[in-house]
């Protein structure tokens, strides 16, 4: 019997439960998980008369001179946005740019500790794409990257396409980009596993939302065969004669677009027909449990790969998976085998471009940045219940940071080229730094210790 079906169903949803218990009073006690301290010495007041006037006049000088030079003279190298409107938040929906900072501070909060950047949510009063675009555009003086985050489809596409277009610093969108690269290290390594090539294989994608439809555009950069990509939305298979392709068309060109180069043979009708014969079926769906069927899975390739994405969640129990024929399951969460985690990818990724000084980041960034995770763990040795690095194994992120760095000087968008080996002592450096300072706040008193568990279970937020 698999170590997570020792539970019962009803105790791994209380187990589920517990996190948001604890969250709230937590995040009062706290009052957030963000601040901002100097990284400059202060030795006397007297140091103000370089760091602010008069002194700092003289770099304001030579930025005027040299737009350029802001990213050695200013911390603007190493700071991103995490831009929100708030409408796609997590699994809770449309619930606003307030509601929505707890999950940008978080984000920052993972940037910092696991990539050594420092970033700051930015949530917008706006639904309009347009605005969201143009805002973006405004912060571009003050940042080196930005990560768009929970941000409603199909306007996400738009507003990623778009900033991309107007801005010379990288912007990403981790529910799109970083999802796609996870998936793929995983896959990567889940079908050298089962000893299959994922080149030839049949792939089903349950969900046409934004981790799908930009997973599926980089496994096809990849190499995988766009017509042995089979996607599922709420209707159904897409296939390219559906009868809603004339209103995709128009409002999301680019699951219209995906329509004209997927499933090849044509296949149609329900959920169910598109498990049969796949070799690995990634779900981005509805959170279940029983939105995917143990008979559906039945029907899959020998040997076949599931990945139940969804949070809390996933779209079925992976023990469910397993009896059902699956060999490797993967899902969202931490307390299960196989998470696939965005967090293995966005801090990395943005510390290899920040280093860098790149204008853009690329798919074929996250392409060199799924290898290089899927490299890190074949290293350290796979098997079927164990396929990714996990995020206490912090020497992959400096790895992943050098990989994308590199990338990006192929690509020729990086404006500083330095060598290999000076990424790798640069990234090293700067992560460490992050993770020491957190602790030697924490030796020292200033980041205090919580309460107990039973004193924050009693606090009503």
């Amino acid at each position: 019997m698999s170590e997570e079906k020792k539970l019962t169903v009803e105790e791994l949803l209380e187990k589920a439960k517990k996190p948001a218990k604890l969250a709230p009073p937590l995040h009062a006690f706290y009052e957030g998980k963000m601040q901002v301290i100097p990284k400059c010495v202060i030795r006397s007041y007297k140091d103000f008369a370089l760091w602010y006037t008069p002194g700092v006049a003289a770099a304001c000088r030579a930025i005027h001179a040299d737009k350029e030079k802001v990213f050695e003279l200013t911390n603007r190298w190493n700071y991103v946005a995490v831009v929100s409107d708030g409408t796609r938040v997590l699994g809770l929906g449309d619930i606003g740019p307030e509601a929505a900072m707890p999950v940008m501070e978080g984000k920052a909060l993972l940037f910092k500790y696991l990539g050594g950047v420092d970033a700051f949510p930015i949530c917008l009063n706006t639904k309009d794409p347009q605005e969201i675009v143009h805002a973006c555009e405004l912060l571009e003086p003050t940042f080196g990257g930005i990560n768009l985050e929970d941000i409603a489809k199909p306007k996400c596409f738009y507003v990623l396409e778009k900033t991309r277009e107007k801005l010379e610093i990288p912007v990403w969108h981790d529910d799109q980009q970083g999802t796609a690269t996870v998936i793929l290290a995983g896959l990567i390594n889940a079908f050298k596993i089962v000893g299959k090539d994922p080149k030839e294989a049949q792939i089903t994608l349950v969900g046409a939302g934004s981790a799908n439809m930009r997973t599926a555009y980089v496994l096809i950069r990849w190499g995988i065969k766009p017509g042995n990509i089979i996607m599922v939305d709420t209707k159904g298979i897409i296939h390219a004669g559906r009868e809603d392709m004339e209103t995709l068309k128009e409002e999301n060109p680019w699951k219209y677009e995906l329509a004209q180069k997927t499933n090849a043979e044509g296949r149609t009708g329900t959920i169910a027909e598109a498990f049969k014969g796949a070799d690995a079926v990634v779900a981005a769906s509805k959170p279940g449990p029983g939105t995917i069927k143990k008979e559906w899975i039945s029907t899959m390739a020998d040997d076949a790969i599931v990945f139940a994405c969804a949070n809390p969640i996933p779209e079925i129990w992976p023990w469910e998976a397993k009896e059902a024929g699956a060999r490797i399951v993967a899902t969202g969460r931490s307390d299960f085998e196989n998470q696939v985690n965005n967090s293995l990818g966005f801090p990395a990724i943005f510390r290899g471009v920040l280093d860098v000084k790149a204008k853009t980041v690329t798919d074929d960034m996250c392409i060199a940045a799924a290898q290089e995770l899927a490299k890190f763990a074949e290293e350290r040795g796979i098997h079927e219940a164990d396929i990714l690095p996990r995020m206490d194994e912090w020497e992959v992120f400096p790895r992943e940071a050098v990989a994308c760095a590199l990338k990006s000087i192929e690509q020729g968008v990086a404006r500083v080229k330095p060598s290999r080996q000076e990424l790798w002592e640069r990234a090293v450096a700067i992560i460490k730094n992050a993770r020491e300072s957190v602790e030697a706040l924490m030796k020292a008193g200033l980041i205090r210790a919580p309460p107990s568990e039973e004193e924050l279970l009693k606090t009503q937020i």
